[in-house]
């Protein structure tokens, strides 16, 4: 992984974005140490929560280190895949799983909340600070619950252990998005409107985590369509569907011929088609590759994007 960056170096970064000159529209940038609420120092891999925790389905806790609120998928069985004529290759055949129980976030992952892993010195700051629309966008309260952006895979899974969490599966992800029937989008099969999701250009930038209820999932996990595609766990397989893993599937070991590095994206983004934001819909991105000679290269540290952020997962 990349070295840390010593926090001095952010504040100094932070001090020089405060010091630029701006148009007037621009948010005012604030220093690191009071951009965000602070925390105490978190334990690594904390004790998710008690033991008399309401685990209905939809039922709903605060993870102890970053504040998120959690939902709790409860264990069964759903189809997988694409269940309508739109279906791409990589989403055949659509087959019967059985997941058991987790716990996911309601919402993807913060600027504020991704800050808190910075300040703490566990977490990379983003590779960049901007959004598509705005110039400064990471080191702003403005944007404090907007979604972190321009994180790579590793980015997200360190931010998950360190908050006790980690990666979905992509199973996970989608069996959060989808529930136990065979609908196409989460809130069901009606087509997107701006009143469920964030895609198409209609905003063409990210949203504040959280702004499209009407688009929530069964279980009542938000911004699951659109917004920014999110970070699983696993390598991308085009071709991973056909073996029908029937029981908590977390893909395939690597990733496939000259794809070894791709891990698998979800949801879609402010940009993607209606095509693109089904609960079926299968994207990747480049992962890390430790095997790259230069490592301090891209090819090293894998893909980041204005368009990908994440969100975590836990067991218990």
């Amino acid at each position: 992984m990349k070295k840390l960056i010593p926090i001095l170096m952010v504040i100094m970064l932070f001090v020089t974005a405060c010091g630029a000159i701006g148009k007037a529209a621009e948010p005012t940038p604030i220093p690191i140490a009071t951009a965000f609420p602070t925390a105490a120092p978190a334990v690594l891999n904390p004790t998710a929560a008690p033991v008399d925790q309401d685990t209905s389905a939809g039922s709903e806790r605060t993870s102890p280190v970053d504040g998120m609120v959690q939902v709790f998928i409860p264990s069964g069985n759903f189809r997988m895949g694409a269940l309508d004529v739109k279906a791409e290759e990589d989403e055949k055949p659509d087959h019967k799983v059985s997941m058991s129980a987790f716990w996911m976030d309601k919402l993807e992952t913060t600027n504020a909340m991704y800050m808190l892993c910075v300040q703490q010195g566990a977490c990379e700051p983003p590779d960049l600070f901007k959004s598509e629309k705005h110039q400064k966008y990471f080191n702003t309260e403005q944007y404090a619950d907007y979604p972190v952006i321009y994180v790579t895979w590793g980015d997200a899974s360190d931010y998950c252990a360190w908050a006790g969490k980690r990666l979905p599966t992509e199973a996970e992800w989608e069996r959060a998005a989808r529930g136990d029937d065979f609908r196409n989008f989460p809130w069901g099969d009606e087509r997107p409107d701006t009143s469920r999701a964030n895609f198409d250009h209609k905003i063409n930038d990210v949203s504040r985590v959280g702004s499209f209820p009407a688009g929530a999932s069964p279980f009542g996990v938000l911004d699951m369509s659109g917004n920014v595609w999110e970070w699983v766990s696993d390598f991308y397989d085009p071709a991973y569907y056909s073996l029908a893993v029937a029981a908590n599937p977390s893909g395939p070991l690597a990733a496939r011929g000259m794809l070894t590095q791709l891990r698998v994206i979800r949801g879609g983004s402010y940009q993607d088609v209606e095509r693109d934001i089904r609960v079926s819909n299968r994207g990747s991105a480049s992962g890390p590759n430790p095997d790259a000679d230069d490592m301090d290269s891209p090819e090293f540290h894998g893909e980041s994007s204005p368009k990908i952020g994440f969100r975590c997962a836990s067991n218990n």
